[in-house]
C-alpha cells in the first residue's frame, strides 16, 4: 500500500469488531498481511478460530484477561494492556503488516489501562503504508481528531435487551 490511513469504529452499536474483521477479510483477499491486537478479550471465539486457522497471513494476539474491568483496574490488566500497546508498536513499525488492528484500544482507555496518548504515540510511529484501525466503545475525541475515517456504530434496537444470551457463531 503506498498510502495507508487511520480508521476508528466506535459507538454503542454491535459491530466495531465485525468491521474490522470484514476489513480484515478483504485485506486478505487483495494479498495484504494483517495484523489483530486486542485488548481486554481473551478466549478463543469463533472468528479467532477461523483467522487461526485458515488465515496465515492474519497474526492475531490478545491482551486481556477476558473479564470485565469496572472501576479501578487490576494491575494485572494494565500489565496485559502495556504489553499489547508495546506488541503493536512493533507490528505497526516491523514492516511486516500492512494492515494492523487495535481492538478494543477505545475501551481499553476507557477502562484505564492505556491513554489516549498511547494510541496517538501509535499513529506517529505508523509507516506511510501502514493502515491502523482502533475499535471501542467511547473514542476519545483527540483520537477522532487524529483518524482520517470514523464510524460510529449506533444501537437502535438490540435482542441482548429482551435477555436473549449470545449465541456462538453470531456474537462469539
Amino acid at each position: 500500500m503506498k498510502q495507508g490511513y487511520v480508521q476508528v469504529y466506535t459507538g454503542d452499536g454491535k459491530g466495531k469488531t465485525t468491521a474490522a474483521l470484514g476489513l480484515t477479510l478483504r485485506a486478505v483477499g487483495a494479498g495484504l498481511k494483517v495484523y489483530i491486537g486486542q485488548f481486554i478479550k481473551k478466549g478463543c471465539t469463533s472468528e479467532i478460530k477461523t483467522l487461526r486457522r485458515r488465515f496465515p497471513e492474519v497474526t492475531v494476539k490478545q491482551y486481556g484477561r477476558g473479564c470485565f474491568i469496572r472501576n479501578k483496574p487490576d494491575p494485572a490488566d494494565i500489565q496485559c494492556a502495556r504489553r499489547g500497546l508495546a506488541h503493536l508498536r512493533r507490528a505497526i513499525v516491523s514492516n511486516r503488516f500492512d494492515l494492523v488492528i487495535a481492538d478494543e484500544a477505545n475501551g481499553a482507555v476507557v477502562a484505564g489501562l492505556l491513554n489516549v496518548a498511547d494510541l496517538l504515540n501509535l499513529i506517529d510511529a505508523k509507516p506511510p503504508g501502514v493502515e491502523l484501525v482502533f475499535t471501542g466503545r467511547q473514542a476519545h475525541t483527540r483520537l477522532i481528531r487524529r483518524a482520517d475515517l470514523v464510524t460510529e456504530m449506533k444501537a437502535v434496537k438490540h435482542y441482548f435487551h429482551r435477555r436473549v444470551p449470545a449465541r456462538q457463531g453470531i456474537e462469539y
